[in-house]
């Protein structure tokens, strides 16, 4: 489980690489296009990249809650403390959505200022 969490973080972290132009008329005009170029990741960078990823991931387990949710109002057969649970199930997974992309476009808005 930590091996993930640290192999999914270190995805988070990886700088964007440019692919390999093996076209040979770079070399006929004196350009190395066969490197690998890296761009330096600044920190404006990686938090947009952790945020992303992350927005990914809480939509996803937000959709996941939906949907558990749907299923547990559908077999509550009526009963009053399973259909309450349920909607309170599908109420904060919406909640949690739309707090996960208010901070996203709060990210977004000061990593631009800055």
């Amino acid at each position: 489980m930590i091996g993930m969490a640290i192999g999914a973080c270190s995805l988070l972290l990886a700088p964007r690489t440019q692919a390999l132009n093996l076209n040979p008329a770079c070399t006929l005009l004196g350009n190395d296009c066969n490197v690998v170029k890296q761009d330096k990741l600044t920190s404006g960078q990686a938090t947009k990249n952790i945020v992303n990823n992350l927005l990914y991931l809480v939509g996803a387990l937000s959709v996941i809650m939906i949907i558990a949710g749907g299923i547990r109002y559908v077999i509550s057969q009526g009963e009053a403390a399973k259909v309450a649970t349920a909607k309170n199930t599908v109420l904060y997974a919406v909640i949690g959505l739309i707090v996960s992309v208010l901070a996203y476009a709060i990210v977004q808005f000061v990593v631009k200022a800055f």
